[in-house]
Parts: structure tokens; C-alpha cells; sequence
């Protein structure tokens, strides 16, 4: 009875996580046979026979008789008296198959041996779960807020599966509550000890890429290709889409009527400001739309040095640089090339590195950062606009307008 009950709590874990019959024999029989040498020193001389389904198990240990006073391993050989005890028939030099109970095995073996098997089915359960999310790895994946961390949100699947989305992969307006469901990318999967570890991604450019795929169908079809995306989460995105149909307007398509296809992406991602636009295999036309909103009057491109320099209105210089410089950053990252941004019509003007004897190093790299690159670019500037669009403090920002004003008023 006691095999049959230790086998039915056994089945429990093949039903939970869904073993099938050959994978759970096999575990069982790995468990079993650990078990023996560890109890008699030796296997090989052991025939397990196990059936699940109908809670079936059976050890039979095989020895050969010999005489009583020849005995030299008790594991693989037996008494003639002992044999006999068996069955009276039995002769020297004749094998004897013995069945050895559960309960011979000893209290202490037995509840090793039953830890050693959650543990081996854990282990399997947890491979496979490693092998399934692996190759789920780029793709969209919806979970239910489980629990809420400082830097972390537990999340569960509908299987009972953990993910992990950290706090440096949520956007930054994202606030979530227990029971929500949550959209992201599955970033990573590893295995930390046997148990695996699924991270999920909220900010990562292929999640977006990947919300085209799902809400805009001719993406889905592979009619409109998405070639690059570029964010900053939760702030500003640009996509830069391509058709293979002329007769697709692929920057249409994935905006939709008055933007209702790209609405819902808009809406998942914070209210993150989406730009779409055509992709094209001509640079200076692609620098030109990478720019939008902002008008271009015209690009000097040096392809060695990966750098741009285009020219603009006074009026349209803020709007290719953006709030924050987010528009140039992110025009920058998808074009591969730096770009500087350079006033139409201004010719006294002085760049910025002009300064460095005066302007520490890292003050003029901050300024840069926000395609403020020249004396006259900071001063039409408000410094409090400047202070926004940096991470420079007031006072370090009123220092560098002194000595860019007593540079022109000399």
C-alpha cells in the first residue's frame, strides 16, 4: 500500500504540470535508482518497474546463491539458507529475483527519496518553462500584476509563470495596481540556479516596433516594413516605415484618419509623441524628415565623421531641437548621423568650443547635448528655458550667458 500511496501523490505533480507519461517514468525510475545505491552501493542489479497511470511500482533485486560461508557482497550475491527462505528449490550458481519493499528501504530513505522527486520535477518543470519563454524572447507578452516592489513589478501569467519587469524597463509615467494587465516585451530569459528568470520591457524600441506589428495590419502583412525605431520612453519616439507597394502610403497607413490607428500605441506608452516617418535610402532626405517638425533649408553631410550640418530659420531652430533637445537626440540615433544645427543668415556667431578655456569641457558637452552649440544659439535663449532643456544648474547657466555677452559686446 505503501508504493501505491507514495506513486498516487507522484501523479499529482504529472497532472499539475502536465508530464507526460514516458518523462515522468523516466524521472521516477532517475529518483529510484539514486536512491538504491545510495542504500545498497549499487543499481545494476535492480529491475524497477513503474507504472503511473495505474499507481504501479516494483523493485526486484536480482542475486546469485551461493554457499553459506562464500558470501563476499550481500548487494549481488545470497545465502543458499537465505535463498531457500525465499524458495527451497533453489540451488548455488541459480539467480534469485527478491522484491524489496518501500518500506525496507528505511523512513529516512524514503521521504529523501520523495524530496529528491519534487526536486527532479521541479527542475523539469522549470526547463521547460525556460525553453518556451526563450522563444518568446522579442515578442509581446500580456501579464497580471502580482505584487509591487520598489524596483520591480512581479507579474503572473495565466499559466501561474513569474515575469519581472524592473523599474528601469517601466515608463515613467506608468503607475500600476495589483489585478492590472500589463503589455511589454519579454526582454530576457535565464536560468538563476534551476529556477527561471523572465524580464519584461516596457521601453525597449522593439516594443513599439512589435505594437505596429499588432495593431496596424499592413505591418502585420508585411506590406508596410518597420526599418528603425528610436525612443525616449515615454517622452518622444520616431519610426521610420517603408512600403513595398507604391500605391501604400505607409506614414498614412500607420497613423490612420485623424490618427486613430496609431492612437491606441500613443495611448499604451504614456502619451509618448510618436513620429512616422518615410523611410528612405537618400541621406540628406532622410536627415531632412528625421528633423520634422522642423523645416530644413539645407544639409552638409560628412559621411566620414558621421556628422551633419544643417542649416534652418531662426523660427525652425527650436523645433528641430525639441523640448528637452529630444527631437535632434532621437533624429540623431535614427539616422546614425550627428547632426548640428546651424542658424540661417547669422554670421557673426562663435561655436561654443571656442570657449573652452573659460567654459569647463562637461558644461559645453551638456549644452551640445541639446543642440546649443554656438554663443548666439544659448543667448536667444531664456535661461529659464535653458535650464530646462539642461541638467546644468541656474547659476552655472547665468556664468556661461556673461561670458558669452561680454564675448559680442567687446
Amino acid at each position: 500500500m505503501e508504493n501505491l500511496a507514495l506513486i498516487d501523490s507522484f501523479s499529482e505533480f504529472k497532472d499539475e504540470k502536465l508530464i507526460d507519461r514516458v518523462t515522468l517514468m523516466s524521472i521516477l525510475e532517475d529518483v529510484f535508482r539514486n536512491t538504491l545505491k545510495k542504500k545498497f552501493g549499487d543499481d545494476d542489479n535492480f529491475d524497477i518497474i513503474i507504472n503511473p497511470d495505474k499507481g504501479d511500482l516494483e523493485i526486484w533485486r536480482n542475486r546469485i546463491v551461493v554457499a553459506d560461508d562464500a558470501v563476499e557482497d550481500d548487494n549481488q550475491e545470497i545465502s543458499l539458507t537465505d535463498a531457500h527462505k525465499i524458495e527451497p528449490d533453489f540451488e548455488v550458481g541459480e539467480d534469485v529475483s527478491e522484491e524489496v519493499k518501500l518500506i525496507d528501504l528505511g523512513r529516512r530513505s524514503i521521504l529523501a527519496l520523495r524530496q529528491n522527486l519534487i526536486s527532479k520535477i521541479q527542475e523539469h518543470d522549470n526547463t521547460n518553462i525556460y525553453k518556451q519563454f526563450k522563444e518568446l524572447v522579442g515578442e509581446i507578452y500580456t501579464a497580471e500584476v502580482h505584487h509591487i516592489r520598489h524596483r520591480a513589478v512581479i507579474l503572473l501569467d495565466d499559466e501561474g509563470n513569474e515575469l519581472v519587469l524592473p523599474k528601469d524597463k517601466q515608463i515613467p509615467s506608468d503607475f500600476f495596481r495589483k489585478g492590472d494587465n500589463v503589455r511589454g516585451i519579454i526582454e530576457s530569459v535565464d536560468l538563476k540556479g534551476n529556477k527561471p528568470s523572465i524580464v519584461l520591457s516596457r521601453t525597449a524600441p522593439v516594443f513599439l516596433e512589435k505594437l505596429f506589428e499588432q495593431e496596424i495590419p499592413e505591418v502585420f502583412d508585411g506590406l508596410i516594413s518597420v526599418k528603425n525605431v528610436v525612443r525616449i520612453p515615454g517622452e518622444k519616439a520616431k519610426v521610420a516605415v517603408d512600403s513595398y507597394d507604391d500605391r501604400i502610403d505607409p506614414v498614412g497607413a500607420c497613423v490612420g484618419m485623424k490618427g486613430s490607428r496609431i492612437h491606441g500605441i500613443v495611448r499604451e506608452l504614456g502619451n509618448e509623441n510618436i513620429d512616422v516617418i518615410n523611410y528612405t535610402t537618400n541621406l540628406q532626405l532622410y536627415i531632412t524628415r528625421a528633423l520634422s517638425p522642423a523645416k530644413v533649408t539645407s544639409i552638409k553631410i560628412n559621411e566620414e565623421t558621421k556628422r551633419a550640418e544643417v542649416i534652418l530659420k531662426p523660427e525652425e531652430v527650436s523645433k528641430a531641437i525639441g523640448r528637452g533637445g529630444h527631437n535632434i537626440r532621437l533624429a540623431g540615433r535614427l539616422t546614425g548621423y550627428e547632426i548640428d544645427v546651424f542658424r540661417e543668415g547669422v554670421e557673426e556667431d562663435v561655436e561654443l568650443s571656442e570657449f573652452s578655456d573659460e567654459i569647463e569641457a562637461w558644461i559645453i558637452d551638456e549644452f551640445a547635448k541639446a543642440g546649443l552649440d554656438t554663443a548666439k544659439s544659448i543667448l536667444e535663449q531664456e535661461v529659464a528655458d535653458l535650464v530646462k532643456r539642461t541638467d546644468l544648474e541656474l547659476e552655472t547657466i547665468e556664468d556661461v550667458v556673461r561670458i558669452l555677452k561680454e564675448e559680442f559686446e567687446e
